[in-house]
């Protein structure tokens, strides 16, 4: 762990985080898999003691911290699972819409809730046939006298079953040419008319972080709930990749630390014709391998939080972590599965659900494709 951005009190917080997961997280998280949710009632205790949106200003019951306390949110809630993820996408990637594009209204109105963890929110930008092309989304929203008619359908949505506030990309303008020009960003609350949840996805993986759609049949939205100016939702969204796709490295990155570290005590442990499997030359080659690449990751990402926290523009960096460490953590997940032999296909070993969970890392937050394309832009190609 690089010492580069971590004080004494990002330590106390970590210690003091880690000892409350160890007693409120670690003992359910199975239930929690089965029943495909994180519960409102986890929320509510993780805000109760700091854990949520703890960069939020005072005046809106945050504690103004840094974005290192983030880094270790997400690192902790990773090592206890990615389900549970959630919470760091709520925290780090959706209020932050709100505090940065809010009128001082919608701040004081909605993220204290936010902060407290009674309200939960999600980012609706996917929609069955616009994924990675977000300036074809269908979504709209017309305008009608004090309020917006929304009409569309989004898939593939985090939070989409518990969210109380959703961000909403909508056309207010499908005719603005480029299509991205007429893109805004609308907030939706939970009871409004015309506004319902589709199907709970069934997942691979990632079963306790909740995956829904959204439906909008003629819902009526208030005018006020616009957040920022009408048409700049898609560099509002540009805007937030940064941090967004650098929090999903992060998570990777662990996640890819905690399967070796658990593959490398299942083989000391383990032993095949007389020996550990440790004692292999190609399990130690295996290892050494994949440690070297998380090491590598390691320190690309310790230096990615410090430009990222300084305020610098590194998205090209940042595309360059997201492709390379989530392709990393994938291809670590399957030679740790093959190190573990006919048991890495049980559910009972840990990395069964690591090797599950994975998989969605490079599709999610920008596939690995878009960041190439991106890099190759950057770089003037």
């Amino acid at each position: 762990m690089s010492n580069r951005y971590l004080k004494e009190e990002h330590l106390i917080f970590r210690d003091s985080l880690r000892k409350f997961l160890e007693k409120e997280a670690v003992p359910f998280y199975d239930q929690w898999e089965r029943d495909r949710l994180v519960p409102r009632e986890f929320w509510r205790k993780m805000g109760e003691q700091g854990f949520v949106c703890p960069w939020v200003d005072e005046q809106y019951g945050g504690l103004n911290t840094d974005f290192a306390y983030s880094v270790v949110l997400t690192e902790e809630l990773e090592r206890i699972g990615t389900g549970v993820g959630n919470i760091t996408l709520h925290s780090d990637i959706v209020v932050p819409y709100l505090e940065t594009f809010g009128t001082e209204e919608q701040k004081q109105r909605w993220i204290p809730a936010c902060v407290s963890g009674e309200m939960i929110t999600a980012v609706a930008m996917t929609e069955p046939g616009a994924g990675s092309d977000l300036a074809n989304i269908k979504t709209t929203a017309v305008r009608d006298g004090d309020h917006y008619i929304i009409n569309g359908e989004k898939t593939f949505i985090s939070n989409g079953i518990q969210s109380d506030l959703i961000v909403v990309a909508c056309k207010t303008d499908p005719k603005a040419v480029p299509g991205h020009k007429g893109i805004s960003l609308i907030l939706v609350e939970r009871d409004t008319p015309g506004f319902s949840r589709g199907k709970k996805l069934d997942k691979i993986g990632q079963h306790s972080a909740d995956t829904a759609e959204l439906v909008f049949q003629d819902a009526r939205v208030p005018v006020s709930n616009l957040l920022g100016e009408e048409g700049k939702g898609f560099v509002y969204l540009m805007k937030k990749l940064q941090q967004e796709r650098l929090i999903i490295s992060i998570q990777s990155l662990v996640a890819a630390e905690e399967m070796l570290k658990m593959t490398m005590e299942y083989v000391k442990n383990r032993k095949a014709f007389g020996k550990a499997i440790s004692q292999f030359q190609n399990t130690q080659f295996k290892v050494a391998e994949m440690a070297t690449e998380i090491q590598i990751g390691r320190s690309f990402i310790d230096d990615l939080i410090v430009n990222h926290m300084e305020g610098n523009n590194v998205v090209t960096q940042v595309s360059m972590a997201k492709w390379w460490i989530t392709e990393m953590a994938k291809r670590v997940s399957s030679e740790c599965l093959q190190l573990h032999g006919g048991y890495g296909y049980v559910e009972e070993y840990p990395i069964a659900r690591r090797f599950r969970d994975i998989q969605i890392t490079s599709i999610y937050g920008g596939t690995t494709e878009i960041m190439k394309q991106i890099i190759a832009k950057n770089l003037e190609l």
